[in-house]
C-alpha cells in the first residue's frame, strides 16, 4: 500500500542533489514533485519498472562544519537510516575515499537496513578503476555512476527496486484494520487522545529537539468490533533558525512518512491557539498525499465559551483551512474525555468515502446535468468540450475527464465541478481529483 522510501546521503558535493534532479526532472521515472514544508524541495515520488517509491533529498552531512555539531551530523544520518526502507550512500569518485566517508560509513554498519554504496562522478573513462579503493567501507560492491551525464542510473534503480518486497495482489483480510495518523504541531495533544482512543497510557514520545522521534503504532478496536491501528507521530516544529532547519526537514520527513501510510489524518488544532500558519502547512501535506482528514480542535475544555462559540470557532477554522473544506471539523478534550468517543465513527464515515466508487452511468448523468446547469468556459473563441468521465481510483477518488483541450479547463469551473460531485455524492472529509484526458474529436 505504502511507497518504499529511499534516502540519498552522504557528504556535501558528492553530486547527491544533481543525481535527485536528474531523476526528478526527467522522465526516467518522475511521476509526482512532492513540495515539502521547506523551501527547498525535499522528496519526489519515482517510478522505475513499474516499481513506485519515494527518494528523498537529505542534505550533505558534513562533521568539520562549525556550524552544525557532529552529533546533529550523526543524528541527521540515524534518521534517514530510520526513515528509510533503502539507503544511497553517495561518494565522490574524484576526492577518492575520505575520513568523512568513513565516519558516514560507520554508522551504516550498524543498520540493518539495506545500503547501496554509490561512487558518483564517473563522468569519464579512467575514473572506473577509482571505484576499488572503496572496497574498504566494507559495504558490498560500489555502483559508480555519473550524475551529470546520467551514467548507471539503470543499474543503481535496479539494485534499489530489488530490495522492495514483492507486491500482493492477493485479497485484503476482512478485519485489517484502517491505518489513522495523528498528526500537529508538538503540544496539542496527539498522545493524550491516543491514550484516550486506546484507553491506555502508552509510551510517551519525546518532543525535543535532536531526540529520536519515531510514530508509534498501537492497535485498537471500538464497540462495535472495527480494528484501527493508530499512529501517533511527533509534532512538525515550526522553522525557528537556519541552523534547526536540518531537524525541520525530517521532522516533515517523518510526518509525511505516518500521513503516508494512513487511511484517515487525524490533524490536531489547539483550541486555545486557534490554526496557525504551521497547522495550514501539515494541512497542506494531508491534502498533498490524498488522504482522508479529520479535523480535531482539542482542548476544548480550555475555552471559555457563550452561545454560538461553537459555530464561530468552527467558521474561523474553515476560514483558514479553505483548501480543505470538505473536511469534518470536532471538537474533543482529550484531558477529559469529552466527545472522543465520536471520533470513531467519524473515522469510518471519512474512510468510506475516501474509498467510495461511483458508476460510470450515473457520474456521466451528473456531468451532463452539470454542465448543463453552468456552459463550460470558452477561451480564444474555443469551448470547453467534456465528452466523458470515468473513475479510475480511490484514496483519493479519482476521476478522469475526456476533454478537446485540457488548456480550456480554467481552475474556476473545475472547482464548479468538484462541489457538484461533492453535492450529489458526498466525499466529506476527502480531496478528489481531477485528471484531464485529450480526446480528439470533429468539431
Amino acid at each position: 500500500m505504502s511507497k518504499p522510501l529511499v534516502a540519498i546521503i552522504g557528504r556535501p558535493n558528492v553530486g547527491k542533489s544533481t543525481f535527485f534532479n536528474k531523476i526528478a526532472g526527467k522522465r526516467i521515472s518522475i511521476v509526482e514533485d512532492l513540495p515539502g514544508v521547506t523551501r527547498d524541495r525535499i522528496n519526489a515520488d519515482v517510478e522505475w519498472l513499474g516499481h513506485t517509491f519515494t527518494l528523498i533529498d537529505t542534505g550533505g552531512i558534513d562533521p568539520k562544519s562549525e556550524d552544525v555539531l557532529f552529533s546533529q551530523m550523526r543524528q541527521q544520518a540515524e534518521t534517514a537510516i530510520e526513515l528509510a526502507d533503502v539507503i544511497c550512500f553517495f561518494t565522490d569518485a574524484r576526492d577518492g575515499l575520505t575520513d568523512d566517508d568513513c565516519e558516514v560509513a560507520n554508522l551504516l554498519r550498524k543498520t540493518k537496513k539495506p545500503v547501496l554504496l554509490v561512487v558518483n562522478k564517473i563522468d569519464y573513462i579512467g575514473l572506473d578503476n577509482s571505484i576499488y579503493e572503496f572496497y574498504e567501507l566494507g559495504l558490498g560492491d560500489p555502483i559508480g555512476i555519473s550524475s551529470v551525464n546520467m551514467l548507471g542510473f539503470g543499474d543503481l534503480l535496479d539494485q534499489i527496486i530489488s530490495f522492495f518486497p514483492e507486491d500482493s495482489n492477493t485479497d485484503e483480510p476482512a478485519d485489517k484494520p484502517v491505518q489513522v495518523a495523528i498528526v500537529g504541531r508538538p503540544n496539542v495533544g496527539k498522545s493524550s487522545l491516543a491514550n484516550r482512543l486506546l484507553g491506555y497510557q502508552r509510551t510517551m514520545v519525546s518532543d525535543i529537539a535532536g531526540t529520536t522521534r519515531d510514530a508509534v503504532d498501537s492497535l485498537c478496536s471500538d464497540s462495535d468490533g472495527n480494528l484501527y491501528n493508530l499512529i501517533d507521530t511527533a509534532g512538525i516544529r515550526r522553522k525557528r533558525a537556519i541552523e534547526d532547519e536540518s531537524v525541520e526537514r525530517y521532522s516533515v520527513l517523518r510526518s509525511i512518512a505516518a500521513i503516508r501510510r494512513c487511511d484517515v489524518a487525524l490533524l490536531l488544532i489547539d483550541a486555545t491557539d486557534g490554526v496557525t500558519e504551521q497547522d495550514s502547512k501539515i494541512a497542506g501535506l494531508i491534502k498533498e498525499e490524498g488522504k482522508a482528514c479529520l479535523v480535531i480542535v482539542n482542548k476544548w475544555d480550555a475555552v471559555e465559551k457563550e452561545t454560538g462559540t461553537l459555530e464561530k470557532t468552527k467558521k474561523t477554522v474553515l476560514d483558514s483551512l479553505k483548501f480543505m473544506s470538505y473536511a469534518p471539523v470536532l471538537f474533543v478534550s482529550a484531558a477529559t474525555g469529552q466527545r472522543v468517543h465520536t471520533l470513531f465513527h467519524a473515522i469510518l464515515d471519512v474512510y468510506a468515502m475516501s474509498c467510495k466508487r461511483i458508476p460510470t452511468g450515473v457520474l456521466n448523468d451528473l456531468l451532463n446535468d452539470a454542465t448543463a446547469a453552468l456552459q463550460p468556459p470558452v477561451q480564444g473563441g474555443r469551448r470547453l468540450k467534456i465528452y466523458y468521465a470515468t473513475q479510475t481510483g480511490i484514496q483519493p477518488p479519482t476521476f478522469v475527464m475526456f476533454v478537446n483541450d485540457e488548456n480550456l479547463m480554467v481552475l474556476s469551473y473545475e472547482r464548479y465541478l468538484e462541489n457538484a460531485f461533492r453535492k450529489a455524492f458526498g466525499f466529506e472529509g476527502t480531496p478528489i481529483r481531477f485528471m484531464l484526458r485529450e480526446k480528439k474529436k470533429e468539431e
